[in-house]
């Protein structure tokens, strides 16, 4: 659980001469409403479809392993409002330590020269955790972007970070005349039953082990996933063969953010199928199960992510079922230097 503690002021290097601009770090759980409030206001300037609430914000950094949100991460306030936030995290990405870092500035404060000054925060704050936890191993600095985020891949460029994964954003707009496919034989659809979700969790960690950067999932995430007020399993799509779990896909509506954006919109998330049971259409089956299910929830549009060099075609898959890139992003990675 977040801790309560007095608040501490923080010197940032290299800060802008702005008056009145001061940085803390985190002090409680009041902190997620005005991280959400940022969050959500760059998204919409950026064009990004990320409306996260509070909650859902402190139910993800309640689980993350890899970050106290007291001690990793830094807020600024201008005149007593707070406008940007940034944070690291420390994960292992196929045996590599990473530390990712993060930031958010809302618009009203961009180009001030506040992005350049959290990064350098993000940056020391990398090396000194990386000196404690990680002292004889080599180790990454992780990002994401966004292509719209110019200002925020301009500062990781010139932090020396290159891109080195492409990533699509897709959109299958109306869910009229969904295409058919079929389950391969011996494959059922069934709901998903309480006393099951640790076997499906644990498939979908074991079907992401030979995904690009994989993170292993652990009790935390299980317990991220399935303590979401928006959590509905009835809109899963889970496919088994006989007693094992061969493909999953989590099914999910944001209420607050579809009114936000003005949209009927559900995201498939977590797309995967275990090894034994790939090359046999059942992506392309379980997929097809989620756009309906969608549809007869009443929504007209959803969207999900994909790696743009997936090896196992899954561009193209969904493609095939109508779906049509609607943005791209990146994975960022340098070297740490010490």
């Amino acid at each position: 659980m977040t801790a309560t503690r007095d608040i501490r002021s923080v010197t940032l290097e290299d800060a802008p001469a702005i008056p009145g601009l001061r940085a803390r770090h985190f002090h409680d759980a009041s902190d997620y409403e005005r991280l959400a409030e940022i969050t959500c206001a760059a998204s919409l300037d950026d064009g990004i479809p990320y409306l996260p609430t509070a909650q859902n914000l402190q139910i993800e950094f309640d689980a993350a392993d890899g970050a106290d949100p007291v001690d990793d991460m830094v807020l600024v306030e201008l005149g007593g409002r707070v406008v940007a936030a940034a944070g690291v995290e420390r994960v292992v990405r196929e045996d590599v330590p990473n530390y990712q870092i993060w930031g958010s500035i809302h618009p009203d404060v961009r180009r001030r020269g506040i992005g350049t000054a959290l990064l350098g925060w993000n940056l020391a704050r990398s090396r000194v955790r990386a000196s404690r936890e990680d002292p004889l191993v080599r180790v990454e600095l992780a990002s994401f972007s966004e292509d719209s985020e110019i200002g925020q891949r301009a500062l990781l460029a010139n932090a020396g970070f290159e891109a080195v994964r492409h990533f699509f954003l897709m959109r299958r707009q109306g869910l009229d005349h969904i295409p058919d496919a079929p389950l391969p034989s011996g494959i059922e659809i069934r709901p998903v039953l309480e006393e099951q979700r640790r076997m499906i969790f644990e498939a979908e960690n074991e079907a992401f082990r030979d995904h690009w950067g994989h993170r292993e999932m652990g009790e935390n995430d299980f317990t991220r996933t399935f303590s979401r007020a928006e959590l509905d399993t009835s809109l899963w799509v889970v496919a088994w063969d006989g007693d094992e779990v061969a493909g999953v896909v989590q099914n999910w509506i944001w209420p607050e953010e579809n009114e936000r954006l003005g949209v009927k919109r559900g995201w498939l998330e977590h797309i995967s199928v275990r090894r034994p049971w790939r090359r046999r259409g059942l992506a392309r089956a379980i997929t097809a199960a989620s756009l309906v299910k969608y549809r007869e929830a009443g929504l007209d549009e959803a969207m999900l992510g994909v790696d743009s060099e997936n090896p196992n075609g899954a561009l193209g898959l969904y493609e095939g079922l109508g779906f049509a890139v609607e943005s791209r992003a990146a994975a960022y990675r340098r070297e740490l230097t010490r």
